[in-house]
C-alpha cells in the first residue's frame, strides 16, 4: 500500500470514530432506554419562573416538594435518572409550547393536551386530570364549609359556558340560581364585591384566585364529578426519542397509585380537600 493510500485509509478511520463518538455522545445515559438527552447522563426538566405552589412549593423544583415537583423525580427515576441527575431549567409557558429546538429534554408546567398544540410539541400520557373546586372570601359562611351540604343556600357564581356550571348544578345543586358571569374575572370582582359568596373554577385556576386575585380566599375544596377536566401532561420536543418512554414511566406510575398518593399529599393536603 502506498503512503498515500495509507493515509487515506488511517483519515477514513478517524472521521468514523469521530462520527460514533458524536452519535453516542447523545444518549442519556443515566436512562434504562438509552433515549437521547440534551446532556449526556442527565435528565434536563423545565418548569415555570416563577412557580407556583402546589406545583412547586416555595418555587423550588429542585427541592421536590409540590405535586409537579414530585412527579417529575418519580418520572425520573422510572426512566433510570438519580435525583443528582436531574438538572432544572426555568422557561415561559408561551415559548415551551412554539415550535422549534428546545434546550430541555421535559417541561412540565400545568400544559393541557391539545390537537392544536401537537402540531409543535409532544406531550406525554396525562399525569393529572383536572378537577372542579370552590372559592370564597375569608371570613364568610361560604369559607367555612366543609361539606357540599353546606354550600347548598350559598350564592355562587360560575363562567358561562364552562364546565364549572354543570358541575355546580350538578353536584352541588345550590337552592338559589347559580350567577352566571362572562368570564373567571368577573365571578372574582363579584366574590370581592360580595355580591356572590363563593365562585367555582377548575382546580389551577382556583389556586390562582386565592393566592394571585384575593387577599384572604380560602379553597373550600374540590367537587368530584365525572365530567372531564383538562389533562395536564409533560411537553417534549416535537418528535422526541423520550416520548415513549416518559408516557411509559408515566402511566406505571398512574397504575401502580403513586400519581394519585402524590396528589393527595400536595394538592388535596394543600388546602383543596375533596368535598363530600
Amino acid at each position: 500500500m502506498s503512503r498515500t493510500s495509507r493515509l487515506a485509509a488511517i483519515a477514513a478511520g478517524a472521521a468514523a470514530l469521530l462520527a460514533l463518538t458524536a452519535c453516542s455522545g447523545g444518549s442519556g445515559g443515566g436512562s434504562d432506554s438509552g433515549s437521547a438527552t440534551i446532556t449526556e447522563g442527565k435528565l434536563t426538566i423545565a418548569t415555570g419562573e416563577p412557580a407556583y405552589a402546589p406545583w412547586v412549593m416555595n418555587d423550588d423544583p429542585a427541592s421536590g416538594e409540590g405535586f409537579e415537583a414530585a412527579v417529575a423525580y418519580a418520572v425520573a427515576e422510572e426512566l433510570g435518572y438519580a435525583e443528582d441527575d436531574v438538572e432544572w431549567v426555568r422557561t415561559s409557558f408561551d415559548s415551551a409550547i412554539a415550535p422549534g429546538p428546545k434546550d430541555w429534554d421535559l417541561n412540565i408546567q400545568q400544559f393541557s393536551v391539545s390537537e392544536e398544540r401537537k402540531k409543535a410539541v409532544d406531550f406525554s400520557t396525562p399525569y393529572y386530570v383536572t378537577t372542579q373546586a370552590v372559592v370564597a372570601a375569608g371570613g364568610t359562611e361560604a369559607a367555612d364549609a366543609r361539606s357540599i351540604a353546606d354550600l347548598k343556600d350559598a350564592a355562587i357564581g360560575v363562567a358561562s359556558g364552562t364546565t364549572s356550571l354543570t358541575v355546580a348544578e350538578e353536584v352541588i345543586a345550590p337552592t338559589q340560581d347559580l350567577q352566571v358571569f362572562n368570564s373567571v374575572d368577573d365571578a372574582v370582582a363579584a366574590l370581592q364585591s360580595g355580591q356572590i359568596d363563593a365562585l367555582v373554577t377548575d382546580l389551577p385556576g382556583a389556586f390562582y384566585v386565592r393566592d394571585a386575585q384575593l387577599e384572604d380566599g380560602v379553597i373550600v375544596g374540590q367537587l368530584e364529578s365525572e365530567e372531564g377536566g383538562d389533562e395536564f401532561a409533560f411537553v417534549l420536543p416535537k418528535d422526541s426519542e423520550l416520548t415513549a418512554d416518559v408516557s411509559e414511566a408515566v402511566d406505571t406510575l398512574r397504575e401502580n397509585g403513586i400519581l394519585d398518593e402524590l396528589a393527595a399529599e400536595w394538592i388535596a393536603d394543600q388546602g383543596a380537600p375533596v368535598l363530600q
